[in-house]
């Protein structure tokens, strides 16, 4: 029905088939009666277009000025088009070049590749410069702390001490370093010029107990090979002051050698250089510089090691394979280092008091380094022996002279009984005047 009124209202519009709302519209009016056709339907249509035509204004209202520009765009849109065309086309070999530098870029700078490696380590070089300018700065400042170091300072010697326990650490984390390795030579260098300083530091004058005892647990820190055991430690002690010993006996060098003049000048039958006053005062002065640095090294020694100083029998019998404590040896070298120059400058001496003196100061010496378990009394009379052994071995001289010394050794062997009583006389006498004293200090 709709369509039938459609081509009935419409007859010339063949070509264009009517809309769904054309159809329904249509099937609402064959519906309508004809007095509703008449009369309401014309006045709905009416305020419908109205309606419209409100509405339409509104819009227009709102929406004029994104219409007119969205207009004016399409507008321009249309001479653009062939711009972007032609501008894609030339861009189209650039994409290609670009292409092959982004592929080449990715070989090149690949997980792998030593230019990205070399790119990472420059960086890693510039984060940590810093804690590698400290790394590098450690050997100078371990320098300047051993330089700064002595024995009254041991603050620096202890900061030191860290520093190279610090790089030993270091090294023990990254023994594949070359830098840490590099850093470790140069601390361990610096650290055998702590060891050279240590040991001239043993060997200087007017050493004290304390300043030793800091010196010996420094050098067994600075050197852990002589800490194994207290032998190598107790021997590089007693070693620098025997040095430091013989250093003090050689600065009587110019008295010896006006003994050894006086000696020459006597054979010769001057009767001014009979007296052997040149030699006394040599062997005064070497004999009281010997037992104060005998005594003192030797109580010094028993302070500082007093395991090595006091073993006892049983450990050395149980142990016989191993060396004797270095003190037992370094006895037998102070005693035969002043007997011999006893033998040398005694016998030059004529005066019977004066050589009275110098066995009784030779005897005190003995009696020192006797508390310490370093009596060596009876060399003296081992001098006499080995006079007598000399005296045989010439066996050219005549019988008068041959008498003569035998008479010489006879007086010394008297005189050296005399001495030696006296002394045991006067030590008792000592000993019962400390006892008295003792007794006294405890009645009160």
């Amino acid at each position: 029905m709709a369509e039938a009124l459609y081509d009935l209202l419409f007859p010339d519009d063949k070509e264009a088939p009517p809309s769904p709302d054309d159809l329904s519209y249509l099937s609402r009016l064959s519906s309508l009666p004809l007095v509703a056709l008449q009369t309401s339907e014309p006045l709905s249509l009416s305020q419908s277009a109205h309606s419209l035509q409100l509405s339409l204004q509104s819009l227009a209202a709102r929406s004029h000025a994104p219409i007119t520009s969205a207009a004016a765009h399409l507008a321009a849109l249309h001479p653009a088009l062939p711009a972007l065309a032609s501008h894609s086309r030339a861009l189209t070999p650039g994409l290609q070049t670009l292409v092959h530098t982004t592929t080449h870029f990715t070989h090149l700078f690949a997980r792998t590749s030593p230019h990205l490696a070399r790119r990472q380590a420059t960086l890693l070089l510039a984060r940590t410069s810093a804690r590698l300018t400290d790394l590098l700065g450690l050997p100078a400042l371990l320098s300047s702390a051993i330089a700064a170091s002595s024995l009254s300072a041991s603050s620096n010697y202890a900061q030191a001490l860290d520093l190279h326990a610090h790089i030993k650490r270091l090294l023990a984390l990254y023994p594949a370093s070359r830098l840490v390795r590099s850093v470790a030579a140069q601390a361990e260098a610096a650290m055998r010029g702590m060891a050279s300083n240590l040991v001239a530091n043993l060997r200087a004058h007017g050493l004290k107990l304390a300043g030793a005892m800091r010196c010996v647990g420094w050098l067994r820190r600075v050197v852990p090979e002589l800490a194994k055991g207290d032998h190598g430690v107790a021997a590089v002690f007693l070693a620098c002051r025997l040095a430091n010993l013989r250093s003090l006996l050689a600065a009587l060098e110019p008295l010896r050698e006006l003994a050894d003049a006086e000696a020459q000048a006597g054979g010769k039958g001057r009767g001014g250089w009979e007296g052997g006053q040149q030699a006394e005062r040599y062997l005064k002065r070497y004999i009281e510089i010997f037992r104060e640095q005998s005594f003192g090294i030797v109580s010094m020694f028993r302070s500082i090691f007093p395991a090595s100083a006091t073993a006892p029998l049983e450990t050395a019998e149980a142990n016989a394979l191993q060396p004797p404590s270095p003190l037992a040896t370094f006895a037998l070298q102070l005693v035969s280092l002043l007997a011999g120059t006893l033998r040398t400058y005694l016998p030059s001496v004529r005066d019977r008091a004066s050589r009275e003196s110098l066995l009784t100061q030779v005897l005190y010496c003995a009696g020192s380094l006797g508390r310490l378990g370093g009596e060596f009394g009876l060399v003296l009379a081992l001098l006499h022996d080995d006079e007598e052994e000399e005296s045989e071995s010439e066996g050219d001289a005549g019988d008068e002279e041959r008498e003569a010394r035998v008479q010489v050794r006879r007086e010394r062997l008297r005189e050296w009984v005399e001495v030696v009583k006296k002394h045991r006389v006067l030590a008792g006498k000592l000993e019962l005047l400390a006892s008295g004293v003792g007794q006294g200090k405890e009645g009160r």
